[in-house]
């Protein structure tokens, strides 16, 4: 009996062992394969949408070209893999992609369940609803009875269900799994209501045909984390990827920008000549070169740069800082210390 039991405990850790070494060499993996594959959304301006011309620009698309510039010194070192939301999580746990930058809402769930890791949030949201200004709806708990366009396999359509169940309210959902065809169903009528992170739906009412006609109403009926994701298993490749964003959000703290981050390498600041590679050490520990986070900046910008440009008052989304603001600003952007 006690050999028996003994195969079998050396079974289970022989098993345990395999999948380890399954999953725990992403980073080789991608320096021999020469690029990143990211999946991202495709279709929600201002995260993750390729431009008239094919080239691909968002905050999530910025965060996979920050992973690329970290690991190989080039933004250009990233292809880009456009998923559904149903599609995502299986993309990642099969490893069809490395990382996941598709404005994915970290839940418990997903991060035992599902067997995956969550890093540093790079976007604080909230779930909202979008209505037409004629339906006069001032409030999402006039929407008894309405129909809502939602994406299948979500938070969303959970947290929709349980807001209407709440305040003991009816509701038809209108489910559609491509987010460009969900927000063809919107804006043509097929539904009262369309709901989704706020976000997104600034997003969507950026590219109706008259946005002014469409108001998103005050409610936020949820907390929506979102940030990359990776798979469980690979403790360096998780550790790549998060302290990539956090590099981001502290470049932002030291005041380190794009235009600047040449002019920074002077700096005599032990924490801004470590944070830059100019103290050696930081880049070994991730098993990336020194420069890793200077090339970051100088390719990408920071944390700031990258929301004012895709998602920020001055572009058609029009979006606050708010809580995605640094913690020194009253937001919750906040990096853990380099050193």
């Amino acid at each position: 009996m006690k050999k028996i039991k003994m195969g079998v405990i050396l079974g289970v850790m022989m098993v345990f062992v395999m999948v380890g070494l399954a999953t725990a060499a992403t980073l080789d993996e991608v320096k021999a394969r020469g690029h990143i594959i990211a999946g991202v959304n495709g279709s929600v301006f201002g995260f993750s949408m390729p431009d008239e011309k094919g080239k691909w620009k968002g905050l999530d698309v910025d965060t996979a070209k920050a992973v690329a510039a970290a690991v190989f010194g080039d933004v250009n070192k990233v292809k880009f893999t456009a998923l559904t939301a149903v599609q995502r999580l299986p993309a990642l746990q099969s490893k069809e992609i490395d990382v996941l930058c598709r404005n994915t809402t970290q839940t418990l769930t997903r991060e035992t369940t599902n067997g995956l890791n969550f890093v540093r949030v790079n976007f604080y949201d909230g779930q909202g609803f979008l209505v037409r200004k004629k339906l006069g709806v001032k409030s999402a708990k006039e929407l008894g009875g309405a129909t809502v366009c939602v994406l299948p396999g979500t938070t969303t359509e959970l947290n929709a269900a349980d807001f209407f169940r709440k305040n003991k309210m009816q509701w038809k959902p209108v489910v559609i799994e491509q987010t460009a065809e969900l927000s063809k169903a919107f804006f043509g009528g097929r539904c009262d209501s369309l709901t989704s992170d706020a976000s997104q739906l600034a997003a969507h009412r950026s590219v109706a045909p008259n946005p002014d006609d469409y108001v998103l109403l005050p409610e936020i009926i949820s907390k929506e984390p979102l940030a990359p994701v990776v798979r469980h298993g690979d403790d360096q490749w998780y550790d790549v990827v998060n302290w990539t964003v956090m590099a981001l959000i502290q470049a932002e703290e030291f005041g380190i920008t794009s235009k600047n981050v040449d002019e920074m390498l002077k700096s005599q600041d032990p924490q801004i000549k470590r944070f830059l590679g100019v103290t050696p050490g930081l880049g070994k520990s991730l098993g990336l070169d020194d420069k890793w986070v200077y090339n970051i900046i100088k390719q990408v910008g920071n944390y700031g740069e990258i929301f004012e440009r895709n998602v920020g008052p001055n572009t058609p989304l029009k979006l606050d800082r708010g809580q995605n603001d640094l913690w020194t600003n009253g937001g919750l952007m906040y990096a853990a210390p380099f050193r």
